[in-house]
Formats: structure tokens, C-alpha cells, sequence
């Protein structure tokens, strides 16, 4: 079933903005330039792809909105706040009560349960929900007392997603989130994701190299090395489920 397209952008509060964006790393005397003047808008509620081959910036550009890192050159706004120009203490206090992280690698603790991996996060959230629910939003009601290694993969992604969302982000960020998983475990999770996107209006940012995934998203953000190649609108989006690869 095809799904509408978001409400025209200009209705819509701008969430990240960034201007002229460059990242540059040296090792010796080599320099490795991973984004080259990066401009982007991102808009409130909307479900962005990034896409485009491994190297191509999508990682460094998501860690520096995420504020895990910071551009050698060019500006990065989250709403009106300038992340960089921000202190530490600041960048700190906008990964902990603003973002949720979700990557390819589930990072859970094996000691606790599903629900204790949840929990670590509404402990020191601004205004969590329950971790009951954010399991729930995500299909695992039935597995809040399992450890990880008595979930599957997709159950764990799910668990590491419930964990993101708990504190209630106002973003999103996922780097290759069904990058461990199957077909069909994949598409599981890019429903838990698309949930989350559509009931709490939290702005999503998935990295992916699968174009199967663009289908979903209200905007895709074409990479290449290291520069925004097009950038592409789904005038009509399409359930994770209808998705395979």
C-alpha cells in the first residue's frame, strides 16, 4: 500500500541544518577528505535515507549531527542551537536528552534483561517513558524478561532500538540498522522504526547501502564521495513491509 508524502517542508520546523560541512582527517601525510561542503535541511517528523556506498560520508555526517563528532569546516544547527559553536557540556546534555542512537552492532549488556537494557536509559532521561512501553512500540511485550542471548538478532536490534526511544528523542539516528540482518529480520525492524516515526513524530535518519530501504522515506540523500550527489522526494512512500531485498 503506498503511503502519502509529508506536508511540504515549508509548514514544517527545520531540525538539523548545516551549511558548507567538511571533514577532513590526517594520518601522516595523507589526508582523507570525508565530507566536501555538505548543505542539508532536515525537517521535524521526517524519515530520511541516507544512501550510498561505504566511504561515501554518510557515517561522518550523522555522528557529527549527532554531536559524536564536529565538522573541520562549516556550521550545524539542531533547531536554533548552533552545535558548532557548543561547549562539551552542552554537546552532552543535547546527546542525552535529545538524540537516540541505534547502529549496526546492538551494544547490549548480556547481564540484564530487555527490559533492565531498557531501563539503564530511562534512568537518566529528562522525561522518559516507561520501558515497558517502548518495548511494546517496538513488538517485544512477550520477551521483557529474556536476555540478549535468548533473542534473535532482530529481537536484539529491537531491544536496541526500544532503548533509544525510551528517553523520548526529539531524533533518530540510525547507521545501518539491518546491516547484520537477513532480509526478513531486516524488515521486521524497519517496522519497529517506521512505528516510531510515525506515532511519536520523531525526525529519522537511517544510513543505509541498500536502495530497497529509500522506498520508505520521505526524502533520500544520495552520497558520493563525500558530497550530497542528489537528493530525491517519494511522492508516494512504502510500508517497511512491502520492502525485501
Amino acid at each position: 500500500m503506498a503511503r502519502p508524502g509529508p506536508r511540504q517542508a515549508q509548514e514544517r520546523q527545520v531540525t538539523f541544518k548545516t551549511r558548507g560541512v567538511t571533514k577532513t582527517y590526517i594520518t601522516g601525510d595523507v589526508q582523507v577528505h570525508a565530507l566536501r561542503g555538505v548543505d542539508l535541511d532536515l525537517y521535524e517528523g521526517e524519515f530520511t535515507v541516507l544512501l550510498g556506498a561505504s566511504g561515501s560520508g554518510k557515517s561522518t555526517l550523522l555522528n557529527i549531527l549527532g554531536g559524536l563528532d564536529t565538522p573541520t569546516k562549516g556550521r550545524v544547527w539542531f533547531r536554533d542551537l548552533e552545535l558548532t559553536a557548543a561547549s562539551q557540556r552542552a554537546l552532552t546534555r543535547y546527546r542525552r536528552d535529545n538524540v537516540g542512537f541505534v547502529f549496526q552492532f546492538y551494544n547490549l549488556v548480556p547481564s540484564l534483561t530487555a527490559l533492565e537494557n531498557v531501563e539503564l536509559v530511562t534512568e537518566i532521561a529528562r522525561d522518559p517513558m516507561e520501558a515497558r512501553a517502548a518495548l511494546d512500540i517496538v513488538g517485544l511485550r512477550d520477551r521483557v524478561d529474556h536476555f540478549p542471548a535468548q533473542l534473535s538478532g532482530g529481537e536484539q536490534q529491537r531491544v536496541a532500538i526500544a532503548r533509544a526511544i525510551a528517553k523520548q528523542p526529539d531524533v533518530l539516528l540510525c547507521d545501518e540498522p539491518t546491516g547484520a540482518l537477513d532480509s526478513e529480520t531486516g524488515v521486521i525492524v524497519l517496522e519497529a522504526i517506521e512505528r516510531v516515526n510515525a506515532e511519536l513524530a520523531t525526525t529519522t535518519a537511517i544510513i543505509t547501502h541498500n536502495a530497497s530501504i529509500a522506498r520508505m522515506a520521505h526524502k533520500v540523500i544520495n552520497f558520493a564521495d563525500g558530497a550530497i550527489a542528489r537528493v530525491e522526494v517519494n511522492a508516494q512512500r512504502q510500508a517497511a513491509r512491502e520492502i525485501s531485498w
